[in-house]
């Protein structure tokens, strides 16, 4: 709860909260950066990747095509060549919004790639129109590769295959090995190195993928793969994706060309990663679902693999991904396959095997349930991805609501409590946020993300609680803001459900958090069931000091025709939704005043005295890309204990 700390204050924080070891980790690596020391050691690694590359083995089991077309719907079998159609004419899907021109690359003078880590500037000049470098890594990540690959496989003409190697032969030229942009980041290296393994025995049979592009490619595969290694010590201090994406590339191209140095490393690295980013519920160590997916993507890709060849995971790797594949299975709406947006969502998806839309989770969730859970949702157009990874049906099927998490559900709706009881790497300020759901519609939501890298107001503002469904207390941040990406002070919440077999609520879920105390302040929030579409949710704030606060309530939820009342301390606003009207109806106890109501949309001041941020009023479904939401805020003075209430009347 303060203010942005000090330099001084801040290094103390990070030294004590994120830990010396990490600390010390990222420390080498950037005397490595300071000293020379990588751009000295790739001039050996060229020289070593080739005497690496040998023909590229096949390391997965694909699809029948037979299989394949059956499992498509007939609608799907027409996007497929269609959506390929536009990767040949140089069109793609950034972040899976709408299509933008494939930039691999432009004509310059190309430096090593650690003077853009170094240099900000240099990246700057790369990429003028953009001040975020993924919009400039986006398109190299070649997912459209599995685009392409994709179409191939299911109709075998050669036009997919001849546009996947003209974009590689432009990338290749455009990009030598450690020259630019696209070669400074481990984790970008590795995501382009699985999409060219895949793509490598995916189109290994077309007619023009002739021996010398074969072998090329074989090539730049080693040459991705020896990137890794020498700052896998960046993806260790970070102990997060990079990591993962990492480990799993060199397993990868291990495997693809027998090189068991990177296979081993890969693999062992995997599986220390795995067996410490998983928590003991499940969730992944960055708090966010759509990193969680991406987690997964990348181990159902190492999976396939090992399968092939008959690798186990250890045990304890074994539980941490049925634990992870449980996580997100309890999170799924199962009416349009999405989850609640929760923490950074930089718009990735490796795996673009589905004709399903980048917000659609039940590809990712079948998946990794047959594989790691031995059960599975029941069979629809999002079976494809199992399809392709060699996943067959599960012998035990069920839904979402089967599986038990910070959640209640009834028929038609659910809400999710968010109660984290991590105590480090929270990266968005979401502790007791609510997400409410109706009919597949995200009614009551989490904002998002929008952009990391842009310039104020956009320089990633939307890890704040008061953009969250929650309190915040006298205008302050429940942590502390440190830069663009490090939040610290860190707090847990905890949250247990009540069973209520004698009252008309059909289920409560209670939870509180310390991340007021230092304000003299105890923070509990109940979220209600009640029966006819109907939710509950009661903030109560107990003063432990005599003293006078500002306690506001933030709703962000979803845009449409709306109505607002206020009588006394009581507000209500009505949204029409697509199939009716929805009631949120507020309410505060323990204050004198009549509470203050600010309405925002879309960044503009709808109701209210006080002046709207930019960034309230919008949601980002994913990276890049945001759209009008409704922002209501309630605030009351307050010098003693008090309860504000929230109650959704869902229509019918």
């Amino acid at each position: 709860m303060a203010s942005p700390p000090h330099r001084l204050q801040t290094l103390i924080k990070t030294l004590l909260q994120v830990g010396p070891g990490s600390l010390a980790l990222y420390a080498l690596y950037r005397a490595g950066l300071l000293f020379g020391h990588y751009r000295r050691l790739d001039r050996r690694l060229l020289s070593a990747a080739s005497r690496a590359t040998v023909p590229l083995k096949p390391v997965f089991a694909l699809p029948a095509r037979a299989a394949l077309a059956a499992a498509l719907s007939p609608a799907a079998r027409l996007a497929v060549p269609r959506d390929a159609s536009a990767v040949v004419q140089g069109k793609v899907r950034l972040f899976g919004g709408s299509l933008m021109p494939l930039r691999l690359g432009r004509k310059q003078h190309l430096r090593h790639w650690t003077s853009y880590e170094t240099d900000g500037s240099l990246l700057k000049k790369w990429d003028p129109p953009h001040s975020d470098v993924k919009f400039l890594w986006e398109s190299a990540r070649f997912g459209w590769a599995f685009i392409l690959g994709r179409a191939f496989h299911l109709t075998r003409d050669e036009k997919y295959a001849l546009a996947f190697w003209l974009h590689f032969e432009r990338f290749d030229r455009g990009n030598p090995p450690y020259l630019g942009p696209h070669w400074m980041n481990g984790q970008e290296v590795a995501i382009r190195l699985m999409a060219l393994v895949w793509t490598a025995q995916v189109l290994a049979p077309a007619r023009l993928s002739t021996p010398r592009r074969m072998r090329r490619l074989a090539s730049s595969i080693a040459q991705h793969a020896a990137r890794i290694p020498p700052t896998l010590v960046y993806a260790r201090s970070q102990n997060n994706n990079h990591l993962v994406t990492e480990a799993v590339g060199l397993y990868l191209a291990g495997a693809a060309l027998d090189h068991r140095p990177w296979r081993e490393l890969g693999w062992r690295s995997l599986n220390r990663a795995l067996q410490r980013q998983v928590a003991a519920d499940g969730e992944y160590v960055q708090h966010s679902a759509n990193y969680h997916r991406l987690m997964l993507q990348a181990v159902l890709l190492a999976d396939a693999v090992r399968r092939g060849r008959s690798e186990l995971w250890p045990d304890a790797t074994q539980q941490a991904l049925a634990r992870a594949s449980h996580w997100l299975f309890a999170l799924l709406d199962s009416t349009s396959g999405r989850v609640p947006n929760l923490g950074a969502n930089d718009g990735a998806l490796l795996l673009p095997l589905s004709q399903l839309g980048f917000e659609d989770y039940r590809p990712t969730v079948q998946a990794a349930a047959r594989a790691f859970l031995r059960t599975g949702l029941p069979s629809g157009e999002w079976d494809e991805l199992a399809l392709w990874l060699g996943l067959p049906e599960a012998g035990h099927t069920a839904d979402s609501n089967a599986y038990a998490g910070e959640h209640l559900r009834a028929p038609g709706t659910w809400a999710y409590l968010r109660a984290s009881s991590a105590r480090t790497r929270l990266g968005h300020m979401d502790q007791l946020h609510v997400d409410l759901w109706w009919r597949g519609l995200n009614v009551a939501a989490d904002a998002g993300t929008y952009l990391y890298n842009a310039l104020s107001p956009w320089d990633n503002p939307l890890v704040a609680a008061r953009v969250h469904n929650g309190l915040t207390i006298d205008g302050c941040e429940s942590m502390t803001r440190a830069g663009r990406f490090l939040v610290l002070d860190w707090y847990p919440a905890y949250a247990r459900r009540v069973l209520m077999p004698d009252s008309p609520v059909g289920g409560r879920i209670i939870a509180h958090h310390d991340g007021f105390r230092q304000l003299g302040l105890q923070h509990e929030r109940t979220l209600d069931l009640v029966p006819e579409h109907r939710w509950r949710v009661q903030d109560d704030v107990t003063f432990l000091r005599r003293q006078t606060h500002t306690l506001r309530l933030h709703w962000l939820l979803a845009d449409g025709e709306w109505h607002l009342q206020q009588r006394g301390s009581e507000v209500r606003l009505r949204i029409r939704l697509p199939g009716g009207w929805m009631s949120l109806l507020l309410g505060c106890h323990g204050t004198s005043a009549p509470p203050r109501v600010t309405l925002v949309r879309a960044g503009r001041l709808l109701r209210g005295e006080v002046a709207a941020q930019p960034f309230e009023g919008w949601i980002s479904p994913t990276y890049g890309r945001k759209k009008p939401a409704i922002s209501l805020a309630l605030e009351v003075t307050a010098s003693g204990t008090c309860s504000l209430t929230s109650e959704f009347v869902l229509p019918h």
